[in-house]
């Protein structure tokens, strides 16, 4: 995993607002009046909560956030407003006459926490055709939507919001709440945990059956995905026909669990904003979720912390085989520190001396080489029946073994044109007798700024000749 370039992304969220205050002190004694501890309080901190806390996460992540919710006209609203100004994100609030900005006094001690004292009011019966009316004119300017329903009333008509969302072709995640799911149908995605889904199908006692009513919520809501997330136990995918997708827990302490979700739906959506595929968006997400239970109260995660997660708990893509995606992000990578990449390609069918030489000198024209490797058709079609001797998996395999090769891609076509005008390396690389101009690729990278060069094969020495040779001996 190779974290993309987040400050593209455009994330729109809609849900409630919260003001999450803490008090914190040291407790040494009981208290006369009742058996409860004391706590001196020394410090306060106020942080954004509820759909704030998902629009702070998105922030941190580098990407553009839009945050539409309801709130009182109060002090708190003003404390929150300022809060989010910090983070650069564009606050929308609507302020209902006669009520409250939802605000969470917790109380702690020792890093730990005593009580929680909620000052709220359901916003359900106000309206909303201000909101409504935002969320209509900000759709046109993002990349997705998150709906963040902690059952206080701004998404009391999610519906309403999902299809005005779908009509516009946008991703819809929506972390839910309740025990009627049927109010988020044709959503993209939604992230239960795992009390949320059985307040919907009930407890479950087998993993079994628990897959079971998982894929049954999704195939009634019409959903295109949908991520359970189980604490302890990690997360599970169920995106589209597949089967089951299970990321185990990567957090090595936890301290506190408020948040995580947060994290969680906010990474996901700043990933597939950024164009990864859902199972990549939702191991950066599970990711994200172990970085920030290491934290005590509502928190956030930052590109640094989440590109040491990634580091430390999975694949650290650097070089080998990649997908087309991989390397792109993985080219972004490499350009933002300044290197000159270098591509070159073939069928590369049995590797010899010839081309080990050949890739060597490609390797000096720059930091990273890329090899672009034929598929099995194309080969077959190049060099007909009988070809290739080695598949494409073998051949790519033996070329990310040389020291000489960073990364290593396949292309289907019979020629790498397509696949070289969407990745512009600084220098395209061919071996032979061709001009420039003959190069498959060379006017775009041209174009681009880049260079082509041609170099030489070691005399005397290819695959077609090696093949010749063995069938000659066989056959004598």
């Amino acid at each position: 995993m190779i974290l993309p370039d987040f400050s593209q992304a455009k994330v729109l969220i809609v849900g409630d607002l919260m003001l999450d205050r803490y008090w914190s002190g040291g407790t040494g004694r009981i208290s006369p009046e009742a058996p409860v501890p004391v706590v001196n309080v020394t410090g306060s901190e106020d942080r954004p909560g509820g759909a704030a806390n998902v629009a702070v996460n998105v922030a941190t992540l580098g990407a553009k956030v839009t945050l539409l919710g309801m709130c009182g006209d109060d002090e708190n609203a003003t404390l929150l407003r300022q809060k989010l100004d910090t983070f650069d994100i564009d606050c929308q609030f609507f302020p209902a006459a006669g009520y409250d900005t939802i605000t969470k006094l917790r109380v702690m001690s020792r890093n730990q926490q005593l009580l929680r004292l909620d000052f709220e009011k359901s916003f359900a019966e106000v309206d909303k055709s201000a909101l409504t009316t935002a969320f209509d004119k900000a759709l046109d300017n993002v990349d997705v939507v998150i709906l963040s329903d902690y059952a206080k009333g701004c998404l009391s008509e999610p519906q309403r919001l999902i299809e005005a969302a779908n009509a516009k072709g946008k991703i819809v995640i929506v972390d839910p709440k309740g025990s009627d799911f049927d109010k988020y149908a044709n959503a993209s995605v939604i992230t239960p945990n795992v009390a949320e889904l059985f307040a919907v199908v009930g407890e479950q006692d087998s993993e079994k059956s628990l897959v079971e009513h998982a894929k049954s919520v999704k195939q009634k809501l019409n959903l295109s995905a949908l991520l359970l997330t189980r604490s302890e136990d990690g997360m599970t995918l169920f995106h589209d026909d597949a089967d089951e997708f299970h990321l185990p827990a990567k957090a090595k302490e936890v301290y506190d669990v408020t948040g995580a979700g947060d994290t969680v739906v906010s990474t996901l959506a700043v990933a597939l904003a950024s164009k990864l595929p859902m199972q990549a968006a939702c191991v950066l997400a599970n990711l994200a979720a172990s970085v920030v239970v290491g934290k005590l109260g509502t928190s956030t995660v930052s590109n640094t912390e989440l590109a040491l997660a990634v580091g430390e708990q999975s694949v650290h893509l650097d070089g080998g085989v990649m997908s087309e995606d991989q390397l792109a992000m993985a080219m972004r990578a490499s350009k933002a520190r300044g290197e000159r990449i270098v591509m070159t390609n073939g069928c590369f069918d049995i590797l010899h001396s010839g081309h080990v030489a050949y890739l060597e000198q490609a390797a000096l024209l720059g930091d990273r080489l890329i090899v672009a490797v034929n598929t099995d058709k194309s080969v077959t079609e190049l060099k007909g029946p009988g070809r290739p001797v080695n598949n494409v998996a073998r051949r790519m395999a033996v070329l990310a073994g040389l020291s000489a090769v960073d990364w290593v891609v396949p292309f289907e076509e019979d020629t790498p044109q397509r696949l070289i005008a969407r990745l512009l390396p600084d220098v395209l690389v061919k071996g032979g007798d061709y001009t420039v101009e003959e190069i498959a690729g060379g006017a775009e990278v041209i174009e681009n700024g880049g260079e082509v060069k041609v170099l030489n094969f070691e005399e005397g020495v290819s695959t077609t000749g090696i093949i010749e040779r063995i069938t000659k001996n066989k056959l004598s």
